[in-house]
């Protein structure tokens, strides 16, 4: 079954998105994803389980969380 995982992504640079492209294109189910390095945000489709997602981001190094309620209330108040 295909599920969106969204992720926060601490991706600075150029290189930090291409080793999360990198861990994302070698991930099993994985059907497509959308790295955002303005938004800080990482949109994975596919058969995937969102725990394993957030897993395999995080092997960057990367400091990596879903992208919650509380990212959105964030944003909402910075606007």
């Amino acid at each position: 079954m295909s599920q969106t995982v969204v992720l926060k992504v601490a991706m600075p640079c150029a290189g930090c998105v291409a080793a999360v492209e990198r861990v994302l294109g070698k991930m099993q189910g994985v059907e497509s994803f959308d790295v955002d390095q303005k938004e800080q945000k990482v949109t994975v489709i596919g058969n995937v389980e969102p725990e394993a997602v957030l897993q395999t981001v995080s092997k960057t190094g990367k400091k990596t969380s879903f992208w919650g309620a509380e990212a959105e209330t964030a944003e909402a108040a910075m606007a």
